[in-house]
């Protein structure tokens, strides 16, 4: 009887893991995101192409790349294409995004470089009828939820091929209530190995993130993996029991590209051309 009941509870517990790390799988819109190589923060090139520039994502669109973007969202209810939060590495002023209207916004330059921060709207009407985005939400202060509405009904005004992915599980919750019809993502990584990143979580909460555990809320339809940690057990489950397409960040080399594609895997680059 004691064997029996730790059998069944053995079978409870993976059923329960089986779950949590659900995926939904054969959207149809891979049959175009999957055409593609996707330049992170654009096809940048430092110092004189700074990352998520106007510049950068005219140069992808010239080597017929798609683009991996950030976008935040303003006090004014305006888009801005940033990695950061803060704008003290990219354009030396400690002033957060989130605090700045588009108007304010248009002071401040990339990097030393003539370049500005972009909006949204001028990244899609860049790429519109062209290569796919892969639009990263960064929500801060709670905004996970406007962000997300924010720039789904940016990207209905232009004619655009996209998925959206996140850190956040919040933001893919909400596109899996109110927008299901595009292609979600969860970004993740080994928390553990990049401690700088899990700044303010709690450890479950990070154990959690990098396990994929909130699957079973969102069921994404790809998860976004840093290449770096891409032996996580459980990303090799959702690829065994789901089939999930994994997308993998940051790509630096043609060796590190070349493995991630044999495995059917997207990839996000930076540093290189993939072509040379």
């Amino acid at each position: 009887m004691i064997v029996l009941a730790i059998v069944l509870l053995i079978l409870v517990l993976w059923e329960l893991w089986m779950l949590m790390i659900r995926c939904r799988r054969g959207h149809p819109m891979w049959k175009i995101l999957g055409l593609y190589r996707y330049a992170h923060r654009g096809f940048h090139q430092k110092p004189q192409i700074p990352e998520n520039s106007m510049a950068a994502f005219r140069r992808a669109v010239a080597n017929n790349y798609g683009a991996e973007l950030d976008v935040h969202l303003m006090k004014d209810g305006n888009l801005a294409v940033i990695h950061d939060s803060s704008l003290l590495r990219t354009a030396g002023v400690d002033v957060a995004v989130e605090d700045l209207t588009a108007e304010e916004l248009a002071q401040y330059r990339l990097e030393g470089t003539d370049e500005h921060i972009p909006l949204l709207e001028e990244v899609l009407a860049l790429f519109e009828g062209k290569m796919p985005l892969i639009v990263e939400l960064k929500p801060a202060r709670g905004n996970h939820d406007a962000l997300a509405e924010a720039t789904c009904a940016m990207l209905d005004r232009y004619r655009v091929n996209y998925c959206m992915e996140s850190f956040d599980p919040r933001c893919l919750l909400w596109l899996k209530k109110h927008r299901p019809e595009i292609v979600r993502g969860q970004l993740s990584q080994q928390f553990s190995r990049h401690p700088e990143d899990g700044e303010g979580y709690g450890k479950g909460t990070l154990f959690a993130l990098s396990n994929l555990l909130s699957n079973c809320m969102t069921q994404p339809d790809f998860i976004a993996y840093r290449y770096s940690d891409r032996d996580c057990v459980t990303l090799r489950w959702c690829h065994r029991i789901y089939h999930v397409q994994e997308v993998n960040w940051t790509i630096t080399n043609k060796e590190e590209m070349e493995d991630a594609e044999r495995a059917g895997n997207l990839v996000i680059f930076e540093q290189f051309d993939p072509r040379r």
